[in-house]
């Protein structure tokens, strides 16, 4: 069979797993393959999946392949949306194809290069690599944390991540949100930037949820 068949397959099954939504038939509504019995025939041959009931599991030869499918995947859509700024439409089908072509060490590579990025950017979790729990940055990411950001640099906000809910639409509120230019006025006591004409202190833990990019 076709290895990108079982690719997409892969992938599908972690994003449903993610969603808690492990049911067989949701898989069979959500797959577009053109011969899903075939490709479920498949899996189970391959011993990527098992059957329980009303679902299906990803086996843990299974989960190891779509983790790091997910993760190129993931990557790949912060890569060409931070950094080249393609449209959706461009970035969904490249990413597609980048996930079945790049080694683990040039994902890894792309993982640091971004600064390590916690999700993509429709917001669904990346997930980590060795180089993420070594969190050595061996070249100079170009998207990083404002705890990391140089004082008196100016960058644009990439995405937030922010551990309350609520947190981002306060942040919004005083024009702290994705696409803002901002300015790192100084990071003791307290984080203090500027965004237009607005200046504004931070809580260091709330530094570390915004990600920016350097702009000239």
């Amino acid at each position: 069979m076709d290895r990108e068949r079982i690719d997409e397959a892969l992938e599908l099954l972690w994003l449903l797993d993610e969603e808690g939504r492990p049911e067989l038939e949701r898989f069979r509504l959500s797959s577009d393959d053109p011969d899903f019995e075939e490709l479920q025939e498949a899996l189970k041959r391959e011993g990527f999946i098992s059957l329980e009931g009303a679902n299906v599991s990803l086996s843990e030869r299974g989960r190891t392949l779509a983790r790091g499918l997910t993760r190129r995947h993931r990557l790949a859509e912060r890569l060409f949306t931070d950094v080249f700024d393609l449209k959706s439409d461009q970035v969904e089908s490249d990413a597609c194809k980048m996930e079945h072509i790049l080694s683990e060490e040039l994902t890894d590579s792309v993982c640091t290069f971004l600064g390590h990025p916690p999700s993509c950017p429709h917001g669904k979790p990346i997930p980590k690599g060795e180089c993420c729990k070594k969190y050595k940055v061996e070249v100079t990411p170009v998207v990083m944390r404002l705890s990391t950001f140089e004082v008196g640099a100016r960058g644009r906000i990439v995405f937030i991540v922010p551990s309350e809910a609520a947190r981002l639409n306060r942040l919004g509120s005083i024009g702290i949100a994705a696409g803002s230019i901002l300015k790192l006025i100084q990071k003791t006591p307290s984080y203090v930037i500027q965004v237009d004409e607005t200046t504004v202190a931070l809580d260091p833990d709330i530094a570390k949820e915004i990600f920016v990019k350097r702009v000239a």
